[in-house]
């Protein structure tokens, strides 16, 4: 997915920064979504809740939206044009709905619920996003991996994966990257990272265990969900530090509630991330933004897709300065 606000935030993140102050139970940041358009005037909206000013990473997850339920029978639904990305994975996870994707690869697919698609960027790859004609209803999450250094000029690549559900408790659980609750995926990426799609009945409690290593970010998607003390309700991502050997998840929603839990170890490299570029440096986006405005042979061709490929946003007129996270109390 691409984010396309027309004059996006510059972000220099990652390194050794302060965390957030919490709110709620110690131990647990508490982050709102803002409403962001996806494209012109009539476009579909998405809640994001990464980055933002209180924390701009969860491991190397630097992107999170979450969108629906819309009916896009009443609407223009998703249509994101052909548009680039660098040094980054993107991952589509769909609730609802259905998503075709073609990228520069040559890659057709269909982005199901249940079903996950990981795109490798590294140093340049375009693609196109579309709610599918027969979609009635769009629902579900798209996020981004930052590439460590010595990785971010990877090859384009695409993996697909169907995890099979695992009941705990009167829990499902979906691994579609890294392992929980005795699950693993087999998707490659080049961090250690966790996410997963965790559905609680009405009333059900679970106590998972989890690295220590890793923080983890918990979206709630439905219902209200107390996470380790501090209840979450839907469109809050709750955010848990590095330390923490067990999540407790409870659903006090008299209906099912969805989560998505990610996680990973703290991202150490300062990175800088603008519109869909993420690089080392002002000049590292100046490049990137320079070759897709010149249709150059770094980012490819999308085939099939009945329109023009977005233009990139102007550069903002400054060198991209950090912004970090609030200093702890």
């Amino acid at each position: 997915m691409s984010n396309v606000e027309t004059e996006p935030a510059e972000l220099r993140c990652g390194g050794p920064v302060d965390d957030g102050q919490s709110a709620g139970t110690p131990g647990v940041e508490v982050l709102a979504a803002r409403d962001v358009p996806l494209g012109g005037p009539r476009a579909m909206r998405v809640r994001r809740t990464l980055p933002q000013r209180a924390r701009t990473l969860i491991g190397a997850w630097c992107f999170a939206d979450h969108y629906g339920p819309v009916d896009v029978t009443a609407t223009h639904g998703m249509d994101v044009a052909p548009h680039p990305h660098t040094g980054l994975q993107t991952v589509s996870w769909l609730f609802s709905g259905e998503v075709e994707h073609r990228d520069s690869l040559g890659t057709h697919a269909l982005v199901r619920p249940g079903e996950m698609n990981l795109m490798t960027g590294g140093y340049g790859i375009s693609h196109s996003e579309v709610s599918t004609p027969d979609t009635t209803v769009l629902h579900g999450v798209q996020l981004w991996v930052a590439l460590p250094g010595e990785h971010r000029s990877a090859e384009r690549d695409f993996q697909h994966h169907i995890p099979e559900p695992v009941r705990i408790d009167g829990a499902g659980i979906r691994v579609f990257l890294g392992s929980l609750a005795g699950d693993v995926s087999p998707v490659r990426t080049f961090t250690p990272l966790l996410g997963a799609e965790i559905t609680l009945e009405p009333g059900a409690a679970i106590s998972l265990a989890v690295d220590t290593d890793f923080e983890h970010g918990l979206l709630v998607d439905s219902g209200d969900v107390r996470l380790s003390g501090t209840v979450l309700r839907p469109a809050e991502l709750g955010y848990v530090p590095p330390g923490a050997g067990t999540l407790t998840l409870v659903n006090e929603s008299e209906g099912p509630a969805r989560t998505i839990l990610l996680g990973g170890p703290p991202f150490e490299e300062e990175i800088v991330m603008w519109w869909n570029f993420i690089g080392r440096s002002h000049e590292d986006i100046v490049r990137a933004r320079e070759a897709w405005e010149a249709a150059s042979d770094r980012f490819g061709d999308v085939t099939g897709y009945p329109g023009a490929r977005l233009h990139a946003p102007a550069l903002p007129n400054a060198v991209i300065r950090p912004r970090r996270n609030p200093p702890r109390g």
